[in-house]
């Protein structure tokens, strides 16, 4: 009896501290102006790599996101709002973001799978092909202005999942990229 009122208790504890936490997720179909645009595509199972353009594909979906801070996790655990597939399809996120302030600015992309990321359509940091995660960084000078951002991503086979930009100015820690931070002064 005594076993089973602490099995009873720890999985209690357990259930409030998932209840508490988040859930990650690659986007909402909430469109948000504002955000990442992402269009959802299904690859071939097998697929290696990222296909090199999208325009072949029939798009099988679009979700928003202020972010893209999906940590590494089971892969079941960070679909929602996706679709009900779990493996072999693809999301090619595109936006515009705001530097106030000029400099070189150091992009961290983390992903399981492959995942690209250009800034201005230039090719910044190649994260590509099936593997677990792990994390590639690039460097790039931006003028104050809008910018254009795009991260393709590609969910492989099974196991876990990931999906995170940060973002660091000279002299500042990464931190996770994020719309809200990166967004034009109100006009005059």
């Amino acid at each position: 009896m005594r076993f089973a009122a602490v099995v009873a208790r720890m999985w209690l504890a357990c259930a409030c501290l998932a209840q508490e936490m988040p859930v990650p997720v690659f986007g909402t179909t909430v469109v948000d102006n504002g955000g990442l645009r992402g269009t959802i595509y299904y690859l071939k199972p097998s697929t290696g790599v990222l296909p090199d353009n999208f325009h072949r594909f029939q798009p099988k979906g679009t979700i928003y996101t202020r972010s893209l801070n999906v940590t590494p996790r089971f892969f079941k655990e960070g679909f929602p709002g996706v679709t009900k597939r779990v493996e072999w399809f693809a999301i090619d996120y595109e936006g515009k973001f705001w530097i106030e302030k000029a400099g070189e600015y150091r992009f961290a992309l983390t992903s399981d799978d492959g995942s690209l990321l250009y800034i201005d359509d230039v090719l910044l940091v190649i994260n590509d092909g099936v593997h677990p995660p792990r994390t590639r960084e690039g460097l790039v000078k931006l003028a104050r202005g809008v910018h254009t951002l795009r991260v393709p991503y590609f969910q492989g086979p099974r196991e876990s999942v990931a999906l995170v930009l940060e973002v660091a100015g000279e002299g500042e820690s990464l931190r996770v990229f994020s719309m809200d931070e990166f967004t034009p002064p109100p006009s005059n």
